[in-house]
């Protein structure tokens, strides 16, 4: 038992410091490309659907590619349903209760569905339980059109809040650009590698799946970023924002996240990832589209906004307990 003790201080250490790392290096990482690709005078638009809703999701991404190339598919998978369950019913539902977040109508009529045109694919693909390389091909096939659309209509239909976000695109030479760029990376890259020896060694220490570690462990440490970026926003007033990134953030984890380690390997799982997990991820997708749809509905304004609030968020909140009380009682 005692010899036991320093392996399970290294395998603490790791997986802080895979988190530590992932969220410096993420943070470097979108402040390079996005100043690289300011350069080069890409409209502001696409550098936020593209490269800055990437960079959120650049810890789940290179989380997957490490564990997938270890063949911990399970692990992969189970950090993107459970980034997009931890986004929905922890980030969001925390940010709701700190403030009433706006819901602006082009949300309800493009972003949430083409989401669920996405999780309805990647549902079809996951209920044998395979991820094959032609599948995975597909979904980050599907990344092009489905931006290309959403930079469509979004344009002339920025908030204030949008627009300042974009403004913040940080100022700087392309040669220092790139530096950030590349040493983004790179710690990416090493961060991901020490967070993922850590989980896959504390996951047969512990005796449970690296399914269940990537779904809960991984899951929430590669949502910090999102969660810290959501909250602070709130604080200061720019919550009208944390919903369209949560929407985006969730689709580029099945379409990415997902799909890119399918590339290098195909990836296998447990017959519980459709049912359990992709089932309550789904749920609580569904959850949000309702009370969008009533928070319109109650507004009673036919071009008006609807709004989250606490009762929102407790409910998503609830949800996102119930699964975590499934996920103990049919893992364990």
């Amino acid at each position: 038992m005692l010899d036991s003790v320093p392996q399970v201080v290294l395998i603490a250490l790791a997986i802080l410091a895979g988190f530590a790392g992932l969220i410096w290096s993420a943070d470097r990482f979108v402040a390079g490309s996005a100043a690289i690709a300011k350069s080069f005078g890409v409209a502001p638009l696409v550098i936020g659907l593209t490269i800055v809703s990437f960079g959120t999701s650049a810890p789940e991404i290179m989380v997957s590619i490490s564990a997938s190339l270890k063949g911990a598919g399970d692990l992969a998978v189970g950090n993107a349903l459970g980034s997009n369950i931890a986004n929905m019913g922890l980030v969001l539902a925390a940010t709701a209760l700190v403030a009433t977040i706006p819901v602006q109508r082009h949300l309800l009529k493009d972003e949430l569905p083409i989401l669920f045109l996405v999780c309805l694919v990647a549902g079809f693909f996951l209920y044998d339980s395979v991820l094959s390389r032609w599948e995975s091909a597909a979904l980050l096939i599907g990344l092009v059109p489905a931006i290309y659309y959403l930079v469509r209509m979004k344009q002339g239909e920025l908030s204030a809040t949008e627009i300042a976000e974009e403004e913040a695109i940080p100022e700087m030479s392309r040669t220092r650009a790139f530096g950030w760029f590349l040493i983004g990376l790179a710690a990416l890259m090493l961060s991901s590698e020490v967070l993922v020896w850590g989980a896959k060694t504390a996951a047969a220490l512990a005796g449970v799946s690296p399914l269940v570690i990537g779904l809960t462990v991984i899951a929430l440490g590669t949502s910090l970023p999102e969660l810290a970026a959501s909250m602070v926003s709130a604080l200061k007033g720019h919550h009208d924002i944390a919903l369209g990134n949560i929407l985006g953030s969730n689709m580029f984890n099945l379409m990415a996240v997902m799909s890119i380690p399918g590339l290098a390997k195909p990836l296998t799982m447990d017959d519980d990832v459709f049912a359990r997990d992709y089932g309550a991820m789904m749920a609580l997708t569904v959850l949000l589209a309702l009370l969008i749809g009533i928070s319109f509905w109650m507004s009673k304004k036919a071009s008006g906004e609807g709004a989250l609030g606490k009762t929102a968020g407790i409910f998503l909140l609830c949800g996102y307990i119930a699964y975590y009380l499934v996920l103990y009682k049919t893992a364990a």
